[in-house]
C-alpha cells in the first residue's frame, strides 16, 4: 500500500507553489534584512510585503503582525507578557489546551506569578461559557483568559466572540491559540474582541519553523526574545526570510482555496465517520463531531482489545500515518490529556485522523478496510 497520510493536524506537506516562492530567498536573494545596502533592503521589502499580505487576509493592521518561529513561541510570548507587562495575576484556561499553552501556564503557576483556574468542560468537550463567566466575575485581580480556538485533538471550535465579549465585560486579557484555524478558517480581527492570536505555517501547507503572533494595537508589551532590533524591537534574531515569505504565500493560497478545500475535506471527515460506524462495532467519536467542530479533525475511539492496543504501530507498518491524540505526545507513554479530560474510558483506544486537500475517498476506504483487520 502506498503511504496514506492522515496526520495533517500535526503537519502538512509543503505546497509546491510555496516552495517556488521561497526558493529565490534560499538562493540568490539571501541578503540580511537588517543591512542598509540595497541587497538587504530588497529582502526587508519582501518581509514587509509578507506582513501586509498576512494582515490584509486576517483583517488586521500590519503593525499588529509579528513573525516568530511558530505557535509555541507565539503563545509563550503572549502568556508571559500578560503576566509580566499587563498586570495579570490570575489565569483562566482549560484542561485541554495544547502543551504550548498548558506548560507555559504551569511554569507561571510554579513561579507563583499568578493564580490559575481551570474552566469546566461540557460533556461534548466544549468550554462551559457560564462557568467561565462565573470565574471572571469572582476574580479579584486582573485576569488572562487563554483558550484555544479549535482543539488540535478533537476539533471542537470555541466561540471566540462570546469569550472575547466576556473578557471585555470583566476587563480581562484574551489570548487564543489559533494554530489549528489560521489558514483553515476566515478571520476578521478588527471585529474580533481578542488581544493575542497565533499561527503556524506548517499547518496549512507552508514551511515549518515560522509563525505569527497577532498583538492588538491597544496592547503594549516588551520583547520575549532579547537581542537585536528585528520585528520593530519586539522579537530579536535575524528574520527567517524564506519562511516568512512562505508563510504569506501559504496563507494566500489557503484563503483563495478555502471554500472548495473546506467542503472537500469536510466531506472526507464525515464519509470516514459513516464508514467506521458501518464497519466497526463499538466505534465512538470524541468531541462535538457533528456540531461546532473543525472540518479537518476526526477523533475516533475503538474498543480496547489485544489487537487494538497496538493500533498505531500496526497502522504505521501498513504505511498509514495517524496519531494517538496529539502528535506532540504520540511518541510518549502517557496518553492524551485531552482524551483523559473528556472521555476517560480505559476500555477504549483513541486515534486522531486529520485530513488535507490532498486526501481522497479511496484513501479513506483503504484505511477503514485495514482498521477492520486491526481492531
Amino acid at each position: 500500500m502506498n503511504r496514506i497520510y492522515f496526520d495533517n493536524a500535526a503537519t502538512t506537506s509543503l505546497d509546491p507553489q510555496v516552495l517556488e516562492t521561497m526558493m529565490p530567498y534560499l538562493t540568490e536573494k539571501f541578503g540580511n534584512p537588517s543591512s542598509i545596502y540595497s541587497y538587504g533592503r530588497e529582502t526587508r521589502m519582501a518581509i514587509e510585503a509578507a506582513r501586509k499580505s498576512v494582515a490584509k487576509i486576517l483583517n488586521a493592521h500590519p503593525a499588529e503582525i509579528f513573525f516568530t518561529s511558530g505557535g509555541t513561541e507565539s503563545s509563550n510570548t503572549a502568556i508571559t507578557a500578560a503576566i509580566r507587562d499587563l498586570g495579570c495575576r490570575h489565569i483562566i484556561t482549560s484542561p485541554i489546551e495544547h502543551h504550548a499553552v498548558s506548560h507555559s501556564v504551569e511554569h507561571i503557576d510554579n513561579l507563583d506569578a499568578a493564580k490559575v483556574s481551570y474552566v469546566k468542560l461540557l460533556p461534548n468537550g466544549h468550554v462551559d461559557i457560564d462557568d467561565l463567566e462565573k470565574l471572571l466575575a469572582q476574580s479579584e485581580e486582573k485576569t488572562l483568559v487563554t483558550l484555544m480556538h479549535a482543539n488540535n485533538e478533537i476539533g471542537n471550535i470555541l466561540d471566540m466572540h462570546a469569550v472575547g465579549n466576556l473578557c471585555k465585560l470583566y476587563n480581562a486579557i484574551f489570548h487564543s491559540d489559533t494554530v489549528q484555524t489560521v489558514g483553515h478558517f476566515p478571520f476578521d480581527l478588527r471585529n474580533t474582541p481578542v488581544h493575542f492570536i497565533t499561527g503556524a505555517a506548517h499547518k496549512f501547507h507552508g514551511p515549518k519553523g515560522v509563525g505569527i503572533l497577532y498583538i492588538n494595537e491597544n496592547v503594549k508589551i516588551k520583547p520575549f526574545v532579547h537581542g537585536g532590533s528585528q520585528e520593530r524591537n519586539m522579537r530579536a534574531g535575524t528574520e527567517n526570510l524564506y519562511g516568512i515569505v512562505g508563510f504569506a504565500k501559504a496563507l494566500e493560497l489557503a484563503t483563495a482555496g478555502y471554500e472548495e478545500d473546506s467542503a472537500l475535506i469536510g466531506t472526507l471527515k464525515y464519509y470516514m465517520m459513516d464508514e467506521l460506524k458501518k464497519n466497526i462495532p463499538g466505534v465512538a467519536f470524541n468531541g462535538d463531531t457533528l456540531g461546532r467542530s473543525l472540518y479537518t479533525v476526526l477523533s475516533v475511539s475503538f474498543p480496547k482489545t489485544e489487537k487494538s492496543e497496538m493500533i498505531l504501530f500496526n497502522l504505521d507498518i501498513n504505511n498509514i500515518c495517524a496519531s494517538g491524540g496529539s502528535a506532540c505526545t504520540s511518541g510518549a507513554d502517557q496518553g492524551s490529556h485531552v482524551i483523559r479530560a473528556i472521555n476517560n474510558n480505559p476500555n477504549q483506544v483513541t486515534v486522531r485522523f486529520s485530513f488535507s486537500k490532498h486526501n481522497t475517498k479511496a484513501e479513506v476506504d483503504a484505511v477503514v478496510g485495514k482498521l477492520k483487520e486491526l481492531v
